[in-house]
């Protein structure tokens, strides 16, 4: 087992270093069906009895459509530089193409006037997993058409916001929404169909490729990029197969949408290509997924110790199980090296500048008697990470920023509000916001642009 290492780097971040938050718009807004609003993939799943702990749903979440104000003035007063949102696909184009709703369209005008007047750089992502459902029902991300409608919308949406906005995330976390959507049913739309999520995944890298050069076609852009989900991954042994079985896990799991916008190809990941088959490449669809990012985004919690399993015929792999570790409450292992040795891998290969645009934890941590919420594993866990992100930068990485998940206690996806990973604590019931301790100590953080002793 590879050991970590767990040395503090106490080195000043460079001059310029963004330091952010970040949220999702389905995850926070609310205001599900008002202004015009279509439904969402995630509005129909999460209606569905038995999806969603709890019975819960997004329909409120933490109203920040009608809160927006509140949440920015409490990102001024922990010093927050940037703030990397998403823009609702269904509330801009309420069927995903068509006639555009200028009162969805308005509150994104709003937010970010809000925030430039509030001294937080606009960063937003245009798509956080919320398709709108009258292209789901047209078979969603696994229809060749949807590719088309994205670039489109982020063209839209470049064009109206792009006085006001420089850099942009075109997807967040492409690898989970393609699996966990259309491989697992974990996540909206529900489906669980090996073939379907492959093609899938291959109009996604086809969507990514077109709305960069939709975007860029503006002229109103200077960076674009999209949050890559990833995972640290060491072998369970230092034998070669487990090794080359790490290897095989690594880029189907943090290259599969990354290398194709940035080389026009597909990592060698299959243990054989036999499911490469289910991608229904066409001539010319290379070229077109081929359009290098300017920017990679990190996103990253925990890491993946995999082991050679020559039953498996995709990956020809399997998780292994660390006994005793540390997790979160969510059950992430704890392990600072893995932003490491991520960060160093991409831009070793890369050599792109790099965001990490999301990392954080899942603490509940709740207000004690006079309304104080101390959360110090949620501040250890941040700083012992911060700590890698540093040692990176001091061995040559271009990381230049770093936005923490998330700014408050939302809607987190299949567990409902039952995980809380945000630096301010919201009460769903009442909507009232308490920042966290952990939200003090970024703020000092932020300020100093070091970590404190």
């Amino acid at each position: 087992m590879v050991k970590q290492n767990c040395q503090r780097y106490r080195v000043d971040f460079p001059n310029g270093f963004v330091w952010g938050c970040a949220t999702a718009a389905y995850q926070i807004e609310g205001a599900w069906n008002q202004d015009g609003k279509g439904e969402s993939v995630w509005d129909r799943f999460c209606h569905v009895p038995g999806h969603i702990r709890n019975s819960d749903t997004g329909d409120v979440a933490c109203d920040h459509y009608h809160r927006y104000r509140e949440d920015v003035r409490i990102m001024k007063e922990l010093g927050i530089r940037s703030y990397r949102f998403s823009i609702s696909w269904p509330r801009i184009f309420p069927t995903g193409n068509g006639s555009l709703n200028h009162n969805g369209l308005d509150f994104y005008r709003r937010l970010v006037d809000e925030l430039l007047a509030n001294g937080i750089t606009p960063f937003p992502t245009l798509y956080h997993w919320d398709l709108p459902q009258a292209l789901q029902d047209k078979g969603g991300w696994a229809e060749r058409d949807t590719a088309q409608y994205f670039a489109d919308y982020a063209a839209a949406i470049v064009e109206h916001l792009g006085d006001r906005v420089k850099r942009w995330c075109i997807f967040n976390e492409p690898e989970v929404f393609v699996s966990a959507g259309y491989l697992l049913g974990t996540h909206a739309p529900g489906i669980r169909d090996a073939s379907i999520a492959m093609r899938a995944s291959h109009i996604v890298n086809l969507a990514q490729g077109l709305a960069a050069r939709a975007m860029r076609a503006t002229g109103q852009v200077q960076e674009i990029g999209t949050a890559f989900s990833m995972n640290g991954v060491c072998p369970a042994s230092e034998g070669e197969e487990d090794r080359l079985a790490a290897e095989r896990f690594f880029r189907f799991s943090n290259l599969w949408f990354l290398e194709t916008v940035q080389n026009g190809r597909y990592p060698e990941a299959h243990v054989d290509g036999t499911d490469l088959a289910h991608l229904a490449v066409q001539p010319g669809d290379m070229e077109i997924a081929k359009s290098p990012l300017d920017f990679i985004g990190i996103n990253l919690y925990s890491r993946s110790v995999i082991a050679n399993n020559p039953q498996d015929k995709n990956l020809g792999c399997r998780i292994v199980h660390v006994e005793d570790a540390e997790r979160t409450d969510y059950g992430w292992e704890v392990y600072p090296q893995a932003i490491y040795d991520v960060i160093m891998r991409i831009w070793r290969d890369y050599q792109r500048p790099i965001y990490i645009t999301e990392n954080g934890c899942s603490y509940d941590d709740r207000p004690d008697k006079s309304g104080v919420v101390n959360d110090e594993r949620r501040i250890s866990f941040v700083r012992r990470y911060l700590n890698q992100v540093a040692r990176a930068i001091k061995d040559g990485a271009d990381v230049r920023g770093y936005y923490h998940w998330a700014l408050m206690d939302n809607f987190e996806w299949a567990e409902g509000y039952h995980q809380r990973f945000g630096l301010v604590h919201v009460d769903h019931s009442t909507q009232r916001r308490i920042i966290k301790q952990s939200g003090y100590w970024y703020r000092d953080l932020i300020a100093a642009n070091r970590l404190a002793k």
